[in-house]
């Protein structure tokens, strides 16, 4: 009987194992449309696709072509494109992947630095990629109103100049979206700088959640006072390559007036 119990038990955490694999390495896409009301009216909807935490993974193409039939419009990486380790073979790999979907921008995250990150910064320029690091870039409709990137450098190794960012959006008008990789610069952000979006990963969602609890929640989209936040799962894993009630994930996000 007690030689039973132990097979049974085998097979379960067998079995869990092999689910926090599947979790850990999904290919999915969350749709969000996210409307405000100030938002560029000339610009119609942006379609943004988000994409944060990718670590060691490789890019799956069934993600790419389903984003190409949805057409984005500009492609966000949220910082730990990589982390130690991992060949700049396969970095500039996922790289070249999301530059087929559209103009990319991307912010340092804590695991960038592991790497030799002076080549990672000339690696993303080679690829065209717009790096925000302290800055912010502009979109332009036909009509002359502007949507706003800003992007700040890691928080957790306080690389991280929110005035920087706000002193390069300048002070005319535009639609402000932040990007960081750590969800804490929410804490930092006023009503005055009118950011009224924020994008960031960071997190994993908490990872792996044992009973339902973990040292970080869900990602999610929260309305906050100040700005809106989206706190994604993200691609990939940090440590083991599992996830438990966290699934991977990236975001088609849809910007409307509304």
């Amino acid at each position: 009987m007690g030689y039973l119990f132990l097979v049974i038990i085998f097979i379960l955490l067998i079995g869990l194992i092999i689910y926090m694999v599947k979790e850990a390495f999904a290919n999915r896409v969350i749709y969000k449309e996210i409307t405000f009301s100030d938002f560029p009216e000339t610009f119609g909807e942006v379609k943004l696709f988000f994409i944060s935490d990718i670590h060691k993974r490789v890019i799956s193409d069934q993600i790419i072509q389903e984003v190409q039939r949805s057409r984005a419009d500009i492609v966000i990486i949220g910082g730990d494109l990589a982390e130690k380790g991992v060949p700049f073979e396969r970095i500039k790999e996922n790289l070249l992947k999301l530059k087929t979907l559209g103009d990319v921008l991307f912010v340092w995250g804590n695991n960038d630095y592991e790497l030799d990150y002076r080549y990672l910064d000339a690696l993303l320029l080679d690829c065209g990629v717009k790096i925000l690091d302290n800055t912010a870039a502009f979109f332009e409709s036909a009509e002359g109103e502007r949507l706003i990137f800003m992007g700040i450098d890691d928080i957790s190794l306080k690389r991280d100049r929110l005035d920087l960012a706000l002193t390069d959006a300048g002070t005319d008008e535009g639609f402000r979206i932040m990007v960081s990789h750590n969800p804490q610069v929410v804490s930092r952000i006023k009503n005055e700088h009118q950011i009224r979006l924020v994008l960031s990963g960071h997190t994993h969602g908490g990872q792996i959640h044992i009973f339902g609890y973990s040292p970080y929640e869900k990602g999610k989209l929260k309305k906050m006072k100040q700005t809106t936040l989206l706190i994604s799962n993200g691609y990939g894993t940090t440590a083991l390559p599992l996830r438990l009630g966290a699934k991977a994930e990236t975001h088609l996000i849809t910007l409307k007036r509304g």
